[in-house]
């Protein structure tokens, strides 16, 4: 039988017998693709869980970790050092000949006649005498190989050299004893709930329990210790549900399938390798690169064209471990991007927006769930014209939000809901049909104030530079027959609010691509902006919120810079990608670069965009040496004879070299080597946690 499933034409002739007909036999499916990582759980779960995990500087995968020191210790070149630990030899050598044949002298023997009596030395036995000669001679012998050893470092040729090749048993790693072995959950022992431990630790050790199970379980009992949950009501779940306990509202324990390595007791994801380079700091050099909520915090802009990996090598394997931190109960993450860009499967999420899709079963709110129409309005106008706004740091949209809100505000009133898109369309154009019908219910209902607000939007249209029409055009955009079914504000659908960010939700949103570009483009601003204010007035901000936008071009706007800035004391993140900075305006680019903690450069960068992040990066000092070689003129005749007949040896005239050595600012990464000097499948990353620490920029290996 061939790999894919044909019988070989060569088979027997039993082989080509006809069978009687059955129902075809189906393999079972596999845990997992071919070469992704599992998930820590039966006899292995125990071993995750107790492996070490030290402190270590930001972006440093602290899994087994073994920490390195700061500066790179200085070594001898391996010819250099070779060479002098033979010489070092042949040296003790020659000493040890010297002596022994009397060349030296017989002074070496003086402190044996010292320091023994006469009776060893003048025995009648031989076996007495040789071993007080012999191993006095062995005693100088081992002088001289100590002496000489240590001038030719011999013991640096062992380490570097001999040890690593000798095959030695790596000693296995003692057990923690029972007071730090986590497994034990000395925390519930000490808060009175021994039951309940004893139940999780026979779970561990039967291996009913994974790496979810444990972080789910530690952030329910972190809601105990807050005094969100009591301590009976904890016990009783893990008393009756064992490692189930306190499980995701979806019941799931883990997604269907990993692509990176997680590790969720210190919340990061491997995303790589960092090179063994010397632009990066010797204490990060051949370490793991791996990212957490404490890095995110500050949000993420990874840039690079199509094909350098952004989405399979950064958004998904981050994707991925919020996903898992949400079934832990730790974050709530949102992923945008288009449909089918390899963002996960469907059953990695609670609920998946599909938009332009008649078979989504989700719909997106497209007011956020408020109901203050003024923010409402603010929201509405940051999505549709924000990109439109004046791009400088200090510019706004705050006409059309007051455009918006003198619209929406009465419709609210007269109808206990906001305005669908046809609806809002027909009220931006000045339609005299909804607009007189809105003006008769106010009227009617004496809402005077309101009424003030409809007569300002009358006044305004057609009036020169009303953007009630741009607002139209760009709400046109979204009343197509792909979105008919969606955007429902009547109640009859199931529309997905950015308001459920309390809790720990598991959201995709795929926005349409084809033939809809501008309106994905808009859709991405709205659920930005939304994210934004739904994060700032969350009650509980012990959850970590995240947004993971695929492709961020036409995003980042004036009031969007400002919303990323004020994201870090929400405790919650954002996650964008751009093939270039071109798609940013240029005014919005270092407040852009400045207002994101974690910047990654991948490789194909264009020059131009390698001078944004060159300039973000600033300059260090560094040793700078420089060499120079000083022709020496002979004086004399004998000199001048060794000087040809060097150069005849040679090739080359006698130089003396001098080496100066100087302190110099030099930039950290320039923009020709972002540019030419990141190999395919790096990038160069820089890092900023939320308590302020800091990583220079470093390359890294993506595909390790």
């Amino acid at each position: 039988m061939d790999s894919d499933g044909t019988q070989d034409a060569r088979g027997t002739h039993a082989d080509r017998v006809p069978r009687p007909a059955g129902p075809p036999q189906v393999p079972p499916r596999p845990a997992r693709a071919p070469g992704m990582p599992s998930a820590p759980d039966g006899p292995t779960f125990l071993t995750w869980l107790r492996t070490p995990r030290p402190e270590a500087a930001p972006g440093v995968w602290r899994f087994g970790h073994v920490p390195r020191p700061e500066e790179e210790p200085e070594e001898t070149p391996a010819r250099q050092l070779l060479s002098g630990a033979l010489i070092a030899f042949l040296v003790g050598w020659l000493i040890w000949s010297l002596l022994s044949n009397g060349y030296l002298g017989g002074w070496w023997i003086l402190p044996l006649e010292l320091f023994t009596p006469d009776s060893w030395r003048n025995s009648d036995s031989r076996i007495v005498r040789f071993l007080v000669f012999e191993g006095y001679t062995v005693l100088v012998v081992f002088a001289i190989m100590i002496g000489v050893g240590r001038l030719g470092r011999w013991s640096e040729v062992w380490r570097r050299f001999v040890a690593p090749r000798l095959r030695r048993v790596v000693p296995q790693q003692a057990p923690p004893t029972p007071e730090e072995d986590p497994a034990q959950w000395n925390q519930l022992r000490a808060a009175g709930a021994a039951d309940a431990a004893e139940r999780l630790g026979a779970e561990a050790r039967a291996g009913h329990m994974r790496d979810v199970d444990q972080a789910r379980i530690a952030r329910a009992w972190q809601g105990v210790r807050s005094g969100q949950h009591s301590l009976a009501t904890f016990s009783g779940a893990v008393l009756r549900d064992g490692a189930a306990a306190c499980l995701h509202p979806s019941g799931e324990r883990d997604l269907p399938g990993r692509l990176a390595r997680h590790d969720l007791v210190t919340g990061q994801v491997r995303l790589g390798t960092t090179a063994d380079d010397p632009r990066n700091p010797y204490s990060y050099r051949g370490t793991g690169l791996a990212l957490g909520p404490d890095l995110l915090g500050t949000s993420l802009l990874a840039v690079g064209p199509a094909g350098s990996g952004k989405t399979g090598g950064v958004v998904w394997p981050l994707a991925e471990s919020l996903c898992l931190h949400a079934l832990a109960g730790r974050a709530a993450v949102v992923v945008v991007g288009a449909a089918g860009a390899g963002l996960g499967p469907v059953d990695a999420y609670d609920v998946v927006v599909r938009v332009g899709n008649p078979e989504s079963v989700y719909d997106l709110d497209l007011y956020g769930g408020t109901t203050d129409p003024d923010e409402a309005a603010a929201v509405l106008a940051e999505a549709l014209v924000g990109d439109l706004a004046d791009p400088h740091p200090g510019a706004d949209s705050r006409r059309s939000t007051t455009v918006l809100a003198q619209l929406l505000g009465p419709y609210r009133a007269v109808h206990g809901r906001f305005p669908s898109v046809p609806e809002l369309r027909q009220l931006l154009d000045g339609a005299p049909g909804p607009l007189g019908a809105l003006r008769k219910a106010l009227t009617e209902g004496g809402k005077e104030s309101l009424l003030r607000e409809l007569d300002a939007r009358e006044r305004q249209l057609g009036q020169p530079g009303d953007v009630g029409s741009v607002l139209a055009d760009r709400v046109a955009l979204l009343d197509r027959p792909a979105f008919a079914t969606f955007f429902d504000t009547s109640g009859q659908s199931r529309p997905f609010s950015l308001r459920a960010l309390d809790h720990p939700v598991r959201v995709r949103i795929d926005l349409p691509e084809r033939g809809h570009a501008d309106a994905s483009r808009m859709l991405a601003r709205l659920v930005l902006a939304q994210f934004a204010a739904s994060v700032a007035v969350r009650e509980d901000r012990s959850l970590f919120a995240c947004l993971v936008l695929d492709d961020a071009t036409g995003v980042i706007t004036p009031e969007a810079v400002r919303g990323i800035q004020r994201l870090r004391s929400a405790n919650a993140g954002v996650v964008m990608t751009l093939r270039t900075l071109d798609d940013v305006p240029r005014p919005l680019r270092s407040p852009l670069l400045g207002a994101i903690g974690c910047r990654m450069a991948l490789s194909g960068l264009t020059p131009w965009d390698g001078q944004d992040f060159a300039e973000v990066w600033g300059k260090e000092w560094t040793e700078a040496r420089d060499v120079t070689d000083r022709q020496i003129i002979a004086e004399t005749p004998a000199g001048k004879a060794v000087h040809m007949l060097r150069r005849v040896i040679t090739g080359n005239a006698p130089t003396a070299r001098a080496v100066t050595v100087r302190q110099v600012e030099r930039e950290r990464w320039s923009a020709s080597e972002l540019a030419h000097g990141v190999p395919p499948g790096y990038a160069v990353l820089s890092l900023t946690s939320v308590r302020g620490e800091h990583a220079p920029p470093l390359l890294v290996d993506l595909r390790s």
